[in-house]
């Protein structure tokens, strides 16, 4: 069952190595989206550490999961009723992931690891283990992944045939894979993906990015949120500039676009027969 969803895009940018400095930006950013009526804020990708690659100045300040960022933000979804979904650099031995975290009043509800792994990330970072975990709320079933992700088509659609009426992406969308920055309307090309992707699987996908010039690197803003028809509930926010809005979405969409006549049903028409993706065990 679907409930309708208030849901925030924090688009903010991470001051390079400082966690704590960084960490303050999202409870603040958090608290607002809240205040705003959302029921989840989006925080982008890598946001406690701020999105580089330095592994010799990264270690020092990973984070476990749970630990006190996500204990932090645990700490602020308890005192509203809320989620929080955003990145971080996480640290699991010797090991450093980019990591992406949905945390709710109980705790992390999904805990993700970034699977593709772009450019220098693949110096720093080892491969995501974890799956593609999904959680059933009382507003739908959510999933989650990272930027590049969203590159790989079999990630949101192993998603939504797990169930996901909604996925969340923390990113922090740079040039460099498209020649392209923005479009006359402010899009980006990684934002058109995300529409593209949302209407051939169904499901809302809110999209969180960095923004502005920050450790040598260039963010592109354009944070968005695909409706399961490939079209915009909200976005693109601003190119240049930090922001939070709020959109409402009615959950119920990711169901009933699965049926777009009485002989057109994408979910339904697939071939399994044919082809399927096989993942956690499972062929979907």
């Amino acid at each position: 069952m679907t409930h309708p969803l208030s849901l925030a895009l924090a688009q903010l940018c991470a001051e390079p190595y400082e966690a704590a400095k960084n960490r303050s930006l999202t409870l603040e950013a958090s608290a607002r989206a809240f205040e705003m009526g959302a029921d989840i804020v989006v925080l982008p990708e890598m946001i406690l550490q701020g999105y580089v690659a330095d592994k010799s100045r990264l270690a020092p300040l990973a984070e476990t999961v749970p630990g006190p960022t996500t204990k932090a933000w645990q700490q602020l979804a308890a005192d509203h009723g809320k989620y929080i979904c955003g990145g971080l650099c996480e640290r699991d031995g010797n090991d450093l992931y980019n990591t992406a975290v949905l945390v709710g009043p109980s705790g992390v509800a999904l805990h993700y690891r970034k699977l593709h792994l772009f450019g220098d990330e693949k110096v720093t970072f080892r491969q995501g283990d974890r799956g593609l975990p999904v959680v059933h709320t009382s507003f739908g079933t959510v999933g989650i992944c990272v930027c590049y992700d969203l590159r790989f088509v079999e990630v949101v659609r192993a998603l939504t045939l797990k169930g996901a009426d909604l996925i969340l992406v923390p990113t922090a969308w740079l040039p460099g894979f498209d020649q392209q920055r923005w479009d006359a309307d402010g899009m980006c090309p990684q934002a058109y993906g995300a529409l593209f992707q949302s209407n051939l699987s169904q499901c809302f996908i809110a999209c969180a990015s960095q923004v502005g010039r920050h450790g040598g690197s260039e963010f592109l803003g354009s944070s968005i949120v695909a409706d399961p028809y490939g079209k915009r509930a909200l976005g693109p926010l601003p190119m240049d500039a930090e922001d939070i809005t709020v959109v409402e979405l009615d959950m119920a969409q990711a169901k009933l676009a699965q049926v777009r006549s009485t002989l057109i049903a994408p979910r339904a028409d697939r071939r399994r027969d044919v082809y399927g993706i096989a993942i956690d065990g499972d062929i979907l």
